[in-house]
C-alpha cells in the first residue's frame, strides 16, 4: 500500500478511537495473555475472567476492537459468535452499573473559574499569563458551544471568523457523530458577562497566532508549540481552574462542559429541538442523557441553603 493511500485511511479513522482499540487489543494480548487470532472459546474465557473488574461498555469496547483486528487481518471475526453474544448479555445481567457520568459544570463554578484566571493573568509572568487566557477562551467556549473536548482540540484559526463584540463563527472539520466528515459551522454570540467571543479575541490578541490550532500547548518558558493541545489536557485544565478558584475538581471532566451547559439551557427552558439544533445531537435518547432532570416538586422541594 502506498504512503498517501495508507495516509488517507488513517484520516479515516478518528484518532481517539484508533487509540483505544490499540490500547484494547494490548489488553487481551498482552495483559491478559491471549492469542491472536482468538477463538471465539478464548473470547468468551476473557470477557468472563474481566466481568467484575471492567464495564460492560468497556466490555463492547474490547469486543469492537478485536473485530476490527481480525478483520482488518483477513480473520474470521470471532466475536460475531453466539457464545460471546450471550456471555456479554449475561454479564450485563449478573453485574448491572449505573452509567458514570460527568458532573456538570454550574454556571456559578464556571463564574468562579473565570475569576481565578482572570487574576493569573495579571501575572508577572508572562507563562502563566499566556496558560490563563488561553484556559479563560478554552472552557467559555466549550461550556458555550458544549464542545467535546476533541471538537475544542480541533478548531483551526484561520477557518474561524471573528466580528467583534458580535459574534464568532467556527468551522468543525469533523466530530464524533460526523462519520462522513463533512464538517459543520457553528455560531458563537457576544453575552453580556462571561462572554466566549472576547475571550476568543482576547487570546488571539495576547498570543498573536494568525493561524494554526485555536488551543495549542505553552510549555514553561511560555512557548506556544505548533501542535494543538490533546483532548486529554481539557480535563486537565478545567480541574485546575476549579483548583484555582477553590472548588475540588476531581468530580469533572472534559464532558463536564458539555453537560454543563445542557443542564444550563434546560433549567432556562429551552426546548429539546432547540437544544438538540444548538450543540448537534441526532438523538432524542443520547442528548438526554446530558441533561439532569429538574422535577417540577414547586414549594414542596427543600432549599439546601435555608436548612443550614
Amino acid at each position: 500500500m502506498t504512503t498517501a493511500a495508507e495516509r488517507y485511511l488513517q484520516a479515516a479513522r478518528r484518532e481517539s478511537t484508533t487509540r483505544r482499540y490499540q490500547q484494547a487489543v494490548a489488553h487481551y494480548e498482552v495483559g491478559w495473555g491471549g492469542f491472536l487470532p482468538a477463538s471465539s472459546d478464548s473470547i468468551v474465557r476473557y470477557l468472563a475472567e474481566h466481568a467484575d473488574a471492567l464495564s460492560i461498555s468497556t466490555l463492547r469496547g474490547h469486543l469492537a476492537a478485536l473485530a476490527r483486528w481480525h478483520l482488518k487481518h483477513g480473520f474470521i471475526d470471532p466475536t460475531k459468535a453466539p457464545q460471546v453474544r450471550d456471555v456479554l448479555r449475561g454479564i450485563q445481567a449478573l453485574h448491572p452499573r449505573p452509567v458514570r457520568q460527568a458532573e456538570p459544570l454550574q454556571l456559578r463554578e464556571l463564574e468562579q473559574c473565570v475569576t481565578a484566571l482572570l487574576l493569573e493573568e495579571t501575572s508577572p509572568n508572562p507563562m502563566v499569563r499566556l496558560r490563563a487566557c488561553r484556559d479563560r477562551a478554552l472552557l467559555l467556549l466549550g461550556f458555550w458551544r458544549a464542545f467535546r473536548s476533541d471538537d475544542l482540540c480541533r478548531l483551526r484559526i484561520e477557518t474561524n471568523q471573528l466580528v467583534p463584540s458580535e459574534g464568532l463563527t467556527l468551522f468543525l472539520s469533523s466530530s464524533k457523530t460526523d462519520r462522513e466528515h463533512q464538517g459543520r459551522t457553528v455560531s458563537v454570540p457576544a453575552l453580556k458577562r462571561l462572554c466566549p467571543v472576547k475571550a476568543y479575541e482576547e487570546w488571539l490578541a495576547l498570543s498573536q497566532l494568525q493561524a494554526g490550532p485555536v488551543f495549542c500547548s505553552i510549555d514553561r518558558w511560555g512557548h506556544l508549540a505548533p501542535n494543538a493541545l490533546h483532548p486529554y489536557s481539557v480535563a486537565r485544565v478545567l480541574r485546575r481552574a476549579l483548583t484555582r478558584g477553590g472548588i475540588a475538581g476531581e468530580r469533572y471532566s472534559g464532558h463536564s462542559l458539555r453537560r454543563g451547559f445542557a443542564t444550563w439551557a434546560t433549567r432556562n427552558h429551552w426546548s429539546p429541538k432547540a437544544l438538540m439544533e444548538y450543540v448537534g445531537w441526532r438523538d432524542v435518547h443520547s442528548a438526554m442523557r446530558y441533561v439532569d432532570a429538574d422535577a417540577p416538586f414547586g414549594d414542596w422541594r427543600r432549599d439546601p441553603e435555608k436548612s443550614k
